[in-house]
């Protein structure tokens, strides 16, 4: 299973903008000038940032499962 880490806590500010811990920047390779992905579950009151180049893998994984899936349902035939 994928460790889990708490880094500490932020406070969102009256423009919504939120500080992340030095230390989660660090250990992330989260940069100046990175875009992040806001990512939620309104209904959990949760949300997730993803570094852009993390969330085109995502994507990528899941075409390539898509595409799998989708020959193995054409072999079927």
């Amino acid at each position: 299973m994928h460790e889990k880490k708490l880094y500490g806590t932020t406070t969102v500010g009256t423009k919504g903008q939120i500080v992340i811990p030095a230390s989660a920047r660090e250990e992330l390779g989260i940069n100046t000038g990175d875009r992040l992905y806001v990512v939620g579950s309104p209904h959990k009151g949760a949300i997730m940032l993803l570094k852009e180049d993390t969330l085109e893998k995502f994507i990528e994984q899941m075409n390539f499962q898509v595409e799998s899936l989708k020959a193995m349902k054409k072999a079927k035939k």
